[in-house]
């Protein structure tokens, strides 16, 4: 059998590129971390970030163009560095409290790695389009104090001089350059940017949507954090610093963030037998080297020219190697094979990314994509924890 073990340890022999640096237990010591993750950590730094916009004020007779831009400025019932620590602190109270049966240090930070990444992410994001679209907050005119009195006739630009700029307003410069970026929230951009993605993790650890009926406070669990966000957004409506619309805006690029996260850091968001597994980070630009934390013996294969796929021999290059040299792919290693629905699965009763047999109607025969790969064989060779039949130890 062209997959077999000899098969693996002849191109092993032949000089097939071993993982250096491994650790047992899946432990990595900090320095390691650090040079595995320094790029991202460098990159969040970097993106740590006078608007303008023409309104309307009054009719030719008199009345108020926009009522909705009328409300009085009150003051926030939830402040924006409160949504901040509330979307960050939240998720890594669980994240440590999880550690009592996960005890990976590793874990800890690279889970709250996901967390900021996905903080880091929607906050640009949302930043960006305040700054190039914006929009009136419902109390504008109230912070604009606009020098244009009723009844009189429009002296501004457009149509009919009904069109103005800031240039009317007469109230404190820095509330109406707040008062001109309104779309997206940046408290409900934040809030499910954080929230969402504690809730994907709480699924994940808890199996709350899996092979068994769980306990009822799992569910309940599960949709707190999202209750939490709703009710985060939907205060703003209610204090009258955002219109209904920068809070839907603002919920969506919070919960795609919180998606792109989640998968980036584990190795599937809603499939039960995966997505607790936490996807490893083998090489970065400070460490060229790629690294096994489960201390493999296998054989691991880069995405660098000539370094094979797979396949002793191989001499792969240009339009047969992505544009990333990071990252790789090896025997025996769970997370490296892919999880269903990724390119292991796509197609039903193939070999998985790693060799391992997926779909319902493939043969009781051993995967050899690690651990994902016989999880979808079906093959009983539980391994770490993982049941290869899919279920969880």
């Amino acid at each position: 059998m062209p997959f077999g073990r000899r098969h693996r340890e002849e191109k092993l022999a032949k000089g097939a590129p071993r993982a250096s640096g491994a650790y047992p237990d899946g432990h990595v010591p900090l320095g390691t971390w650090l040079r595995l993750h320094g790029v991202d950590i460098i990159t969040m730094a970097l993106m740590a970030p006078a608007p303008s916009r023409s309104f309307p004020v009054y009719f030719a007779d008199g009345q108020v163009v926009y009522p909705q831009f009328a409300y009085p400025l009150r003051k926030e019932i939830i402040p924006i560095w409160a949504a901040a620590l509330i979307a960050f602190f939240v998720p890594f109270f669980f994240i440590c409290l999880f550690q009592a049966r996960r005890r990976s240090m590793n874990d800890l930070l690279t889970t709250t790695m996901g967390v900021l990444k996905s903080l880091i992410t929607a906050a640009v994001f949302q930043v960006f389009i305040k700054w190039l679209i914006g929009g009136l907050r419902p109390h504008f005119y109230a912070v604009c104090r606009p020098s244009v009195p009723a009844g009189a006739a429009p002296s501004g630009n457009g149509f009919s001089s009904l069109m103005y700029d800031r240039r009317i307003c007469t109230g404190d410069k820095k509330q109406i350059n707040d008062a001109l970026e309104s779309m997206p929230s940046g408290h409900s951009t934040a809030a499910f940017a954080g929230l969402i993605f504690l809730s994907l993790y709480l699924n994940a650890q808890l199996k709350v949507m899996s092979a068994h009926n769980p306990a009822y406070w799992k569910m309940v669990l599960f949709f707190a954090p999202i209750l939490g966000a709703v009710l985060i957004a939907g205060a703003l409506t209610i204090d009258e610093f955002h219109n209904w619309y920068d809070v839907v805006a603002g919920g969506i690029i919070g919960s795609i963030t919180a998606y792109i996260a989640f998968r980036q850091t584990f190795a599937a968001v809603f499939d039960f037998r995966f997505n607790h597994l936490l996807l490893p980070r083998s090489s970065s630009i400070f460490h060229h080297t790629p690294f096994i934390a489960s201390g493999s013996s296998s054989p691991f294969f880069t995405y660098r020219d000539g370094a094979g796929m797979g396949l002793a021999g191989d001499q792969l290059s240009g339009e047969h190697l992505p544009f990333t040299r990071e990252g790789g792919w090896g025997w025996g290693e769970e997370a490296y094979a892919g999880a269903p629905f990724d390119a292991s699965g796509l197609n039903n009763g193939s070999a998985g990314l790693g060799g391992g047999y997926g779909g319902n109607n493939a043969p009781p025969r051993t995967g050899h994509g690690g651990n994902l790969g016989r999880a979808e064989a079906g093959v009983a060779q539980p391994h770490n924890g993982l049941a290869a039949s899919g279920t969880i130890t």
